[in-house]
C-alpha cells in the first residue's frame, strides 16, 4: 500500500486516501490532477474499499480514457476488469447497447457523426419545404444539439410566438421523428437518451446506482448541464462523487460548460471534502508567477496559487512587432535558433484565421509546421464513405448512408432519381431504401434510372449477404474492394489517390485491431461502426510528426510545450472584441490566457502589434490588457531586427 503513495506529494496523497464522502478536488495546472485521480481508483481497490464494478470514472476523450485504463493496470501491475471507464458519451453509449429495449431503441441502433448528423437535418429541411438559406443547416445543428445539451426535447419547449422559433420546433420534432424511426443516435442523444433512462426507469435506476457507489470524473469543470444532470441521477443517495477541476479552467462555456456546476456541487454533493492541488511540475517559477498574477483579477474563484520547486527560469519575453508581418518573422526567426525537437514549440492565437502569417513565414523558412485540428481519420471523405456502404448493410433504414453512397461511384443516379426516391419516401413515410423499392416495383420512374436504382440495391444486397460471415477487417475489405470505391479514387491525381487508397488500407488495419480480445459476434461490426462515429466526434487531434505546432487557445488544454508563443495580445483581439463589455465574458478570456501562460514549460513569449489587418483593413491596435495585469518585474522586452520597427523601448 505504502509504494502505491510513494509517488504523491503530501496534498496529493491526502485527496487520494480521503475518507468516502463526495470530494471536491481543485488541482491547478501541471499539478498531477490525472494521476490523484487513477490513484484513487487503485487505492480504492488495493485497499478493499471498492470492487472493480464498484467504480465508474469519467472523462472528456477517448485517448484521456485510454491513458487512464493503461495507466491504473500499470499502477496496479494488472488488467483490472469491471471498472467502467470512458468518456460520457462512450459510457452512455454502453448503457444504451445493454438496455436498448426499455431505451426503445432497435437494437442495431447506429451513431450519427456530426456530418451525417448534418445531412439528415438537411433532410427533414426538404421534408418540411423549409429554406437552407433561411434555416441555415448548420444553425439547426447547433439549436438541437444545445437544447438536447440542456436536458430538452422539442415537445418540452416552450413556443415563444415568434414565426422562426416555432419552425426550428418544427425542424427539432421532425428530426427527432425521423431519429427514432431511422434508428439513428446523435452524440448528444446519446447522453439524453440513457439520463431518460436512468431518469425514467426505476428498476434500472436503482440497480446502477447501487452498483457504482464510487464516481470519479476528470475536468468536471467542463460539464455541461445534462452531464451533471447524469451524474447527478446515477450517483443517487449511495454514490461517493470525486471530481477533480479547475475553475481556472473553464474555457469552453460556449460549448456549454458551467461554472454553475461548481457552485452547485456543495448544494446538491452535501458533506464533501475539499483538497487544493497547488504543486505546479510542469512550469518554471516566473511562468507561475505571471499565471497567478493574471488570474488573481478574476474574481468569484474558489482560489490557488501555484508553486514549484524548480528555479525561477527565464524572465518572460514581451515583444512588440510592427505589425502581423512583423510578429511572424520574430517568431520564425527564434524558432530558426532553437535546438531541440520542433514538436516541443508552439504557436498559440486566439483566432484561427491568425495562422495564415505564421504558416506563410514558416513555408518562407522551410521550418516543418502543422496546424492542430486538422481532418481526423474517421473525418476523411474515402473514410465515410466505406462506413456509409457498411452502416448501409447494417440497417437498410439509414438514410444518411443511402443519400451518401447512392451514386459514389457514379453508377447512372442522378439527382432528379434521388428526388424521386426522397419525394416518395416523404409522401408515403417511408425510409429511403423502402421507397426505392416501392419505385423500382411500380413508380413512375425512367427505365435507365429504375435498372441503375435495381443494380444498386442489389449489390447492397449481395454484400450484406458475402460479408456476414467474414471476419470484421475482412467484411471491410470487401465493402472496399466490390464497391468500386478504389477504382474511383484512382482516377484522381497519381498523390491524391495514392493517399486515399492508403487510407482505406489504413481503415481495414484499424478494424483488424478493433478484432483483437472482442468477441467474433454478429454485434461487432456494429460496435466498430459506433466506435469510428465516437472518435471522429471528438475535436482532438492525432499525435503528429516533428514539427512545429500551431493551434487556438481552445485547442491548447491539456497540452504542454517546452517553449510557447502567445501572439496577437491586443485588445479587441485577446480578450476578444465580444467580451469587452461583458464582465463574464471578459474574466473567461482572462481563463483562456492563463491556459496559455501555462502551457509552457521553460519559456513564454508574449507578442503583439501597433497594427493588425482585420475585417478587411488594417486598423491600429493597443497592447492588451492582460499584458499589464502581469508584473513588470517578470517581463524583459526583446528587440528584433525586422523589415518594419524603429527600435525603441514600447512597454
Amino acid at each position: 500500500m505504502l509504494s502505491l503513495l510513494n509517488s504523491l506529494n503530501p496534498a496529493q496523497r491526502e485527496a487520494v486516501t480521503a475518507p468516502p464522502g463526495h470530494t471536491l478536488v481543485l488541482a491547478g495546472a501541471g499539478s498531477g490532477k490525472t494521476k490523484v485521480l487513477i490513484h484513487r481508483i487503485a487505492w480504492l481497490l488495493a485497499t478493499g474499499k471498492a470492487h472493480p464494478h464498484n467504480i465508474l470514472a469519467v472523462t472528456f476523450t477517448n485517448k484521456a480514457a485510454n491513458e487512464m485504463r493503461a495507466r491504473l493496470d500499470s499502477l496496479l501491475q494488472s488488467a483490472v476488469p469491471g471498472p467502467w471507464i470512458g468518456t460520457f458519451h462512450g459510457l452512455a453509449h454502453r448503457l444504451l447497447r445493454i438496455h436498448w429495449q426499455a431505451a426503445n431503441l432497435p437494437q442495431s441502433f447506429q451513431v450519427l457523426d456530426s456530418d451525417d448528423q448534418l445531412r439528415t437535418i438537411k433532410r427533414v429541411l426538404k421534408f418540411l419545404e423549409l429554406s437552407e438559406d433561411i434555416y441555415v443547416p448548420s444553425d439547426m445543428q447547433h439549436f438541437i444539439n444545445t437544447r438536447k445539451d440542456q436536458g430538452l426535447r422539442a415537445r418540452e419547449l416552450v413556443v415563444e410566438g415568434e414565426t422562426r422559433f416555432m419552425k426550428m420546433l418544427d425542424i427539432y420534432l421532425a428530426y427527432e421523428n425521423i431519429c427514432q424511426r431511422t434508428g439513428l443516435v446523435d452524440f448528444a442523444e446519446l447522453l439524453l437518451r440513457s439520463y431518460e433512462l436512468l431518469r425514467d426507469n426505476q428498476e434500472l435506476r436503482e440497480y446502477y446506482q447501487q452498483r457504482f457507489t464510487f464516481l470519479l470524473v476528470d475536468e468536471f469543470q467542463d460539464t455541461n448541464t445534462l452531464q451533471y444532470q447524469w451524474l447527478r441521477v446515477l450517483a443517487g443517495g449511495h454514490g461517493n462523487v470525486f471530481v477533480v477541476f479547475d475553475d481556472d479552467q473553464l474555457i469552453y462555456s460556449w460549448r456549454g460548460s458551467r461554472m454553475e456546476n461548481i457552485q452547485n456541487f456543495s448544494h446538491d454533493f452535501p458533506h464533501r471534502n475539499l483538497f487544493r492541488l497547488e504543486q505546479n511540475y510542469r512550469s518554471t517559477g516566473t511562468i507561475l508567477a505571471a499565471a497567478n498574477a493574471l488570474i488573481a483579477h478574476n474574481t468569484g474563484r474558489l482560489g490557488k496559487t501555484l508553486w514549484t520547486q524548480s528555479d525561477a527560469g527565464r524572465p518572460v519575453h514581451l515583444y512588440h512587432a510592427y505589425n502581423e508581418l512583423e510578429e511572424a518573422e520574430f517568431v520564425t526567426a527564434k524558432i530558426q535558433d532553437w535546438s531541440g525537437p520542433f514538436r516541443d514549440l508552439a504557436i498559440l492565437y486566439r483566432t484561427s484565421a491568425q495562422s495564415r502569417v505564421f504558416e506563410e513565414a514558416l513555408l518562407r523558412k522551410q521550418i516543418p509546421y502543422r496546424i492542430y485540428g486538422g481532418l481526423r481519420f474517421y473525418e476523411r471523405a474515402e473514410i465515410k464513405d466505406v462506413m456509409a456502404y457498411l452502416r448501409l448493410i447494417l440497417r437498410r433504414e439509414n438514410d444518411g448512408a443511402f443519400e451518401r453512397i447512392i451514386n459514389t461511384p457514379r453508377r447512372g443516379i442522378g439527382e432528379k432519381t434521388v428526388e424521386l426516391v426522397r419525394s416518395m419516401a416523404k409522401t408515403q413515410h417511408l425510409s429511403l431504401w423502402t421507397a426505392a423499392g416501392v419505385l423500382i416495383e411500380g413508380g413512375d420512374i425512367k427505365a435507365k434510372a429504375k435498372s441503375s436504382l435495381a443494380k444498386f440495391l442489389q449489390q447492397i444486397e449481395q454484400l450484406a449477404q458475402h460479408i456476414q460471415p467474414l471476419p470484421l477487417h475482412q467484411q471491410i475489405e470487401s465493402v472496399k474492394r466490390a464497391s468500386g470505391l478504389i477504382e474511383h479514387y484512382g482516377k484522381e491525381g497519381p498523390e491524391e489517390a495514392q493517399r486515399r487508397l492508403e487510407n482505406l488500407d489504413e481503415l481495414v488495419a484499424a478494424a483488424r485491431e478493433f478484432e483483437k480480445g472482442q468477441p467474433d459476434d454478429n454485434s461487432l461490426l456494429s460496435e466498430f461502426l459506433a466506435h469510428a462515429a465516437l472518435e471522429s466526434g471528438e475535436g482532438q487531434a492525432s499525435e503528429f510528426d516533428d514539427c512545429v505546432q500551431l493551434m487556438t487557445l481552445h485547442a491548447a488544454k491539456g497540452l504542454e510545450f517546452s517553449t510557447v508563443f502567445l501572439c496577437g495580445l491586443e485588445e479587441g483581439l485577446f480578450p476578444h472584441q465580444n467580451s469587452l463589455l461583458d464582465s463574464v465574458k471578459l474574466e473567461e478570456e482572462r481563463r483562456l490566457c492563463y491556459v496559455g501562460i501555462t502551457r509552457a514549460r521553460h519559456f513564454l513569449s508574449l507578442c503583439y502589434s501597433d497594427s493588425r489587418y482585420r475585417y478587411g483593413a488594417r486598423l491600429p491596435a493597443r497592447p492588451s490588457r492582460f499584458i499589464q495585469e502581469i508584473p513588470v518585474e517578470l517581463i524583459e522586452e526583446v528587440r528584433f531586427r525586422g523589415k518594419f520597427s524603429p527600435f525603441k523601448k514600447r512597454y
